[in-house]
């Protein structure tokens, strides 16, 4: 964590496209890797938006930002998780950044379409990061990578999930649950999870 590490709710920067992107790329280069597949994502990332400068926008069809979520509860012994419509898998919460280089405002933006609740905070830094390959949906939609830069979410006390259409159901799970076979939950969302929950742990107990 840095000295200007801190929990928010709204920013609107009004960034030329070039300074967004510089942002992402500070945000990335910034992060200290805990495990060496956090190491190896960072650099991937590095390396693609060196070679693509509109990595911001799923406009570039190769591969694009995306911002994610651990959301925990008032107490931080619960995390929230979605059954995404798309690929039938509980999944955090997460979509395209879509220009916005500020990947904590992506994440928070995000969480709060996708569960519907009011009130979200987020994080400053990021606690994970990683690339994933996306099978190719259409002629339009090849296969792809996901640039995925991963933040800690509060939910307010009292908070009620109502969600949206990207996903069949939600569920708050606590640490215990990672490991139900019935979530079939990947390595990369128990991975989140983990760092999810150690820092709520230390920021709000």
């Amino acid at each position: 964590m840095t000295g200007t590490s801190r929990w928010c709710s709204a920013q609107d920067s009004g960034m030329s496209a070039e300074d967004q992107l510089a942002t992402a790329v500070r945000i990335v280069r910034e992060f200290a890797p805990l495990e060496d597949i956090q190491d190896q994502a960072r650099q991937t990332i590095l390396n693609f938006v060196a070679e693509h400068p509109d990595a911001l926008h799923r406009s570039c069809l190769e591969g694009h930002f995306t911002g994610s979520s651990w959301v925990v509860d008032h107490h931080a012994t619960r995390g929230l998780i979605l059954l995404h419509s798309k690929v039938n898998r509980w999944l955090q919460p997460g979509g395209h950044a879509d220009g916005d280089g500020f990947l904590q405002m992506v994440a928070l933006r995000e969480a709060t379409e996708e569960t519907g609740i009011v009130g979200l905070e987020v994080w400053s830094d990021p606690i994970d990061i990683d690339v994933h390959l996306i099978e190719k949906r259409s002629a339009a939609e090849p296969a792809h990578l996901h640039l995925d830069v991963r933040y800690l979410v509060k939910a307010p006390k009292g908070a009620v999930f109502r969600g949206n259409h990207e996903s069949v159901a939600l569920r708050w799970v606590g640490g215990d649950d990672l490991e139900d076979s019935t979530l079939s939950l990947d390595d990369s969302t128990k991975r989140v999870a983990r760092y999810g929950f150690a820092l709520a742990e230390r920021l709000l107990n």
